[in-house]
């Protein structure tokens, strides 16, 4: 269809599972599930409806007769009444039962809260899968020394690895929130027109405890811990606040390793996949552009300001319920979810197909290693019988020197030929590149990265294993 809008987050970035979770199919087939859920309840604590009736609804309830609901629905202008009316002409001796005592909320709210549970746990399955190829990496590079940047300013080297670390830390603080809104979800249960329950005490006769044991039931037909104890109508627009949340707070991390890859893909040092036939800029066909990374910053960007919509829509509900969150929700819950989704992808994606240097790696770090190295020089120097602040103000005039030899004449770093030469220091050329080896200057972080692994990441990783094994698809 090319006469009409498509969004993109269908079409190009998120997958087939992540879109099927919010779908029309996904939507109306919970619906049906929560009405033979309810009937199945109210049978059960004693209101007339029939095991006859509830096998009906279940005989019907994936093979939705949209075409009925779609002509219903232009007639009465009522969504949920259109597929109550549909239902019921597909099961003529349910019809009656069917949405006995629920508002609309029963089954947009409970699907809502179903679908966005399926959805976090999908998010969680590949943030688990991005931290295991992530732990492959840093494995892999752990005492690869590499400069660091402060400022992206040249700093005491790190390894490629330890890095790596930082990324994934990023990720498993994005876990912990995942667990606790995952852990924290319940249904709104069938709460009435404003949360009092009154149609159901009508149709228990004010039997208060059967009441309370519909929503109870229900919960438990649906795979959930519980119901929220209150709701107006509908159950608090703050969980959707709470969830977004925790997707902007991915889309930050994600962010954070794209700007490390698009900087380190210009540094030469490490490079996102480039395919065969990839073509990097129309006009420049040497270019190879980090345009996956790209893709997962401008996706990001949208997932935070996104987090803004269910924010308001939360903090300006009025009293039991309003319609205004209605149209709201359902662009932004959906497509964040689908950002986020295909933010993963790419992640996993750029990550299973990085690309090391090392060469590169070690010709930058050693143009910059002697000034990193002059700490450890003057040591050497003062056990050699040189005063400590004499040598501090000799090491800076050199330094300096050889910063101008670099910066403006275009030189190589020639600090250890300046320090050899000047009898201060009383230190031959040669013992000053035995200086020189990245390693001595790395601090802990290779034992940095394997305690991490092995005390943070590998727990989690053997804790959920039944999540890996996902493998990215990237269409564009």
């Amino acid at each position: 269809m090319t006469d009409r809008y498509q969004s993109p987050l269908s079409e190009r970035y998120a997958s087939k599972e992540m879109q099927y979770i919010f779908s029309p199919d996904k939507k109306f087939r919970t619906w049906r599930r929560l009405w033979i859920a309810l009937a199945e309840a109210e049978m059960e604590l004693g209101l007339p409806v029939t095991q006859e009736q509830i096998d009906e609804l279940r005989a019907h309830q994936d093979d939705i007769n949209y075409d009925v609901a779609k002509a219903r629905e232009a007639q009465v202008r009522h969504d949920v009444m259109s597929h109550v009316y549909a239902y019921g002409v597909q099961c003529p001796k349910a019809k009656g039962i069917i949405h006995l005592g629920a508002t609309s909320c029963y089954v947009g709210d409970n699907t809502d809260l179903i679908v966005m549970t399926e959805a976090l746990r999908l998010v969680k399955k590949k943030v688990v899968n991005v931290l295991d190829e992530l732990a492959r990496f840093a494995d892999r590079y752990k005492a690869q020394p590499t400069l660091a940047f402060t400022h992206f300013q040249p700093a005491q080297p790190t390894t490629v690895g330890k890095r790596a670390a930082l990324w994934m830390h990023d990720l498993k603080l994005d876990l912990d929130d995942l667990d606790y809104v995952i852990g924290g979800m319940k249904l709104l249960g069938s709460k009435g027109t404003t949360g009092t329950q009154a149609s159901f005490m009508e149709l228990f006769d004010g039997e208060q405890e059967k009441v309370k044991a519909v929503d109870r039931k229900i919960a438990e037909k649906m795979g959930f811990p519980g119901c929220y104890p209150v709701s107006g109508q509908t159950y608090s627009r703050k969980i959707d606040s709470r969830v977004l949340n925790v997707l902007a707070g991915i889309a930050q991390s994600a962010h954070k390793f794209s700007n490390d890859i698009r900087l380190l893909q210009h540094l030469k040092e490490v490079e996102e996949p480039f395919e065969k036939n990839q073509i990097g800029s129309s006009a420049m066909a040497y270019k190879r552009n980090p345009m996956r990374s790209e893709r997962m910053a401008s996706l990001a960007n949208y997932v935070m300001a996104d987090a803004m919509n269910p924010m308001m829509t939360a903090s300006t509900q009025w009293f039991e319920r309003t319609l205004d969150d209605s149209a709201n929700k359902r662009i932004s819950i959906p497509e964040a979810f689908l950002a986020v989704d295909g933010i993963l992808d790419l992640y996993l994606n750029v990550v299973d197909g990085l690309v090391v240097y090392p060469k590169v790696i070690e010709k930058r770090l050693m143009a910059e290693l002697p000034f990193m190295a002059t700490e450890n020089i003057m040591m050497d120097a003062v056990k050699a019988g040189g005063d400590r602040q004499e040598l501090h103000e000799r090491i800076r005039e050199l330094s300096m020197e050889a910063g101008r030899n670099v910066k403006e004449k275009g030189l190589d770093n020639n600090l250890l030929e300046l320090i050899a030469a000047d009898p201060a220091f009383n230190l031959k050329l040669e013992d000053l590149k035995k200086t020189m080896d990245p390693a001595l200057y790395t601090g802990r972080a290779k034992e940095q990265v394997e305690e991490f692994l092995a005390e943070v990441i590998r727990p989690v990783l053997e804790e959920n294993k039944e999540l890996l094994g996902v493998k990215a698809e990237i269409t564009v």
